[in-house]
């Protein structure tokens, strides 16, 4: 590093930043040792503009979930989606709750939760069987679920886990958690 600063003090003269306001630009002339001049222009960042700005996406994500996800869930989702941060960085626990501070949005209230619906984990404790055989359940499309995105975690309601044929289904122990079809 400190020989190509070196080189470039040799190289370079004199540099002048201007600002022209009609376009919006800071116009750079580079007065080079040669004599020669050149000129690069960039965009001006309005006040407040910055690049490090958190996807709309991945806002509208943050939106549609909170409430209902804790931060961990979201960070997850927003990973399996392949968004990163204004930074271009992963998710976390803590950059989502940063940012829907920083963005307004309300966050997950686990006291508040209504029962009403149910996480995998919980669907998973309540029926006694295991990821698999819940995944395969709504594959199959005889437990029904939600996800409030892509690629979020399933939101499964509490009644629909009361239905004859889902607990069929779960209580077969003899083969894997499948449903018989017509073949």
């Amino acid at each position: 590093m400190r020989t190509r600063q070196q080189l470039l003090r040799t190289l370079v003269k004199d540099i002048i930043a201007d600002v022209d306001d009609a376009t919006r630009e800071v116009v750079l002339t580079i007065h080079w040792r040669g004599g020669q001049h050149s000129q690069v222009r960039m965009v001006k960042p309005r006040s407040g503009e910055h690049g490090c700005r958190t996807p709309e996406e991945a806002l509208a994500v943050m939106r549609s979930m909170a409430g209902k996800w804790s931060d961990e869930h979201i960070a997850a989702s927003l990973n399996r989606m392949a968004l990163s941060t204004g930074q271009g960085k992963t998710w976390t626990a803590h950059r989502v709750a940063s940012v829907r501070m920083v963005n307004d949005i309300r966050a997950y209230r686990s006291a508040h939760k209504d029962g009403e619906w149910l996480t995998m984990s919980e669907a998973v404790a309540k029926l006694g069987v295991t990821n698999h055989c819940i995944q395969r359940l709504i594959k199959a499309g005889l437990l029904p679920a939600e996800q409030v995105v892509a690629r979020a975690p399933y939101q499964i309601r509490t009644d629909d886990l009361l239905d004859q044929r889902v607990i069929e289904a779960a209580a077969r122990t003899a083969r894997p958690c499948r449903v018989d079809g017509e073949n």
